[in-house]
C-alpha cells in the first residue's frame, strides 16, 4: 500500500470503530471508488491494535476500577456499582461472541455485498434517529441490570451483519431502554474493549498460521494513526453528544447508504 492508502484506511478504522456510522460501508468505498486492493490481514490487526490502545487509554481509570471491583467480587467481596457494571459488560459481550462463532461462515458467504451494507446502513440509521427522538434518556449506568445488558448484547450481535455499526446498534438499544446519550455511548465504548480484543486475537492467530513478510513500517504507521484518530473520536463524541444528538450521524448514514446503492446500480 502507498502512504495515502495507509493514512486513509487507518483514519477510517479509527473513526468508524466508535462513531455510529458503519465501518463496513466506509471500507467498501475506497475499494469500489478508487479500485484499491484489500488492505490485508496484517494491516487489519495493526489498526485494531491502535483502536484498542485508544479506548484503553481513554477509559484507563474506568477499566482499572471495573477490573479491580470484578476481581474482588469474584473473590467474595460484596457487589459494588463497579463490579455490577463489569458483570454487565461481560454479559452483554456473550451474545455477539456466541452468535459470531455460529454464524460467521454464513455471514461471510451471504451478507458481504454492497446491497446488504447499503440497506443496513440506511435501516439502522433510521432506527438510531427514532431511538434518539423517543427514548426517555433518564437512566445512567448506575441503573443498568444484567437483563438490560443482555438486551443490549443481543442488539450488539446484529452488528455481525455488515453495515449495521456495532457502536450504532448498541447506542440505539441503550437509548430505547431509556439511557442517556452519554451513558449509552460510554457503555458502547466499554463493550468495544472485549470485542476488539477478541477480533484482534482471532486475526492474529489467522496471521500466525499464514506467515509472510511483515511490512512493519506500514503496520506501525496504521496503528499509530488509527489510535490517535480513535482517541480524538471518543473524546469529542462524548464531549458533544448531549449537544448535537444523534441526528447528524443519521443523516450521514442515509447519504452513505444512498451513495452505496448508487454505486451498485451504476
Amino acid at each position: 500500500m502507498d502512504q495515502l492508502q495507509i493514512i486513509l484506511l487507518a483514519i477510517v478504522q479509527g473513526l468508524t470503530e466508535f462513531l455510529p456510522i458503519s465501518s463496513s460501508g466506509h471500507l467498501l468505498l475506497p475499494k469500489e471508488l478508487l479500485g484499491w486492493p484489500d488492505q490485508g490481514l496484517a494491516f487489519d490487526v495493526a489498526v485494531h491494535v491502535g483502536s484498542l490502545a485508544a479506548v484503553l487509554l481513554y477509559f484507563r481509570k474506568d477499566v482499572i476500577n471495573l477490573l479491580q471491583a470484578w476481581l474482588g467480587n469474584v473473590a467474595g467481596k460484596a457487589a459494588s456499582d463497579d463490579s455490577r457494571l463489569a458483570w454487565c459488560v461481560i454479559i452483554a459481550t456473550l451474545p455477539a461472541g456466541l452468535i459470531g462463532l455460529l454464524a460467521d461462515s454464513f455471514i461471510e458467504q451471504h451478507l458481504r455485498g454492497i446491497a446488504v451494507v447499503a440497506s443496513t446502513t440506511i435501516l439502522f440509521g433510521l432506527l438510531l434517529g427514532w431511538a434518539d427522538k423517543t427514548g426517555s434518556q433518564s437512566k445512567t449506568l448506575l441503573s443498568i441490570s444484567w437483563r438490560l445488558a443482555l438486551i443490549i448484547g443481543f442488539a450488539q450481535a446484529l452488528a455481525l451483519i455488515p453495515g449495521t455499526s456495532r457502536s450504532g446498534i448498541t447506542i440505539t438499544a441503550a437509548l430505547l431502554l431509556g439511557f442517556s446519550r452519554e451513558s449509552s455511548a460510554r457503555f458502547s465504548f466499554l463493550l468495544s474493549i472485549p470485542l476488539i480484543v477478541a477480533a484482534g486475537g482471532l486475526k492474529t492467530l489467522q496471521l500466525a498460521s499464514a506467515p509472510s513478510a511483515v511490512p512493519w513500517g506500514e503496520l506501525i504507521t496504521g496503528a499509530v494513526i488509527s489510535g490517535i484518530t480513535a482517541y480524538l473520536c471518543i473524546y469529542y463524541f462524548l464531549k458533544l453528544i448531549d449537544r448535537i444528538g444523534m441526528m447528524p450521524f443519521v443523516y450521514y448514514r442515509l447519504v452513505l447508504g444512498v451513495g452505496l446503492l448508487a454505486i451498485l446500480w451504476l
